[in-house]
């Protein structure tokens, strides 16, 4: 049986913490993706399933997004927890500035575009998700 050393041990050992992190990242993407389909008005992977290429890049976009706050996240911080903790406040920042992004462009609805396949507005939106990634990745040390 593994005493309290062997246990330190073992989730010392970079294959495990790599795995953790994985598989952490892993759940919080589908976590998160969940929440941006709670949204938006159109259903991302209906639309992807149809051939929407500016669904495709915004959704692209968010996934970069987060998986670059991730990276951020996880070579800032050595806990398992400390890393899902500014993950999770990354992807909040990440979502408020999908809703700045919104209340700025007055002259169309951002989603109703993206959902007619609108490809400058979901190019326009992924660079966002992807420029502010950097930004708040930067940020979280």
């Amino acid at each position: 049986m593994m005493g309290e050393d062997g246990m330190n041990s073992f989730w010392e050992n970079e294959i495990v913490k790599i795995a953790a992190n994985f598989s952490v990242v892993i759940l919080c993407m589908v976590v998160f993706l969940a929440v941006f389909e709670l949204v938006t008005k159109y259903k991302n992977w209906e639309e992807i399933q149809k051939g929407n290429v500016a669904v495709a890049m915004a959704t692209g976009g968010k996934i970069f997004g987060i998986a670059n706050i991730f990276r951020y996240s996880i070579s800032h911080h050595d806990s398992l927890l400390s890393m899902i903790g500014w993950g999770v406040y990354g992807f909040l920042l990440l979502l408020g500035g999908y809703f700045i992004y919104e209340f700025l462009t007055p002259k169309f609805n951002i989603d109703q575009e993206i959902a007619n396949d609108n490809r400058a507005v979901g190019f326009i939106s992924m660079v966002i998700s992807i420029g502010l990634s950097f930004v708040i990745g930067a940020s979280i040390r």
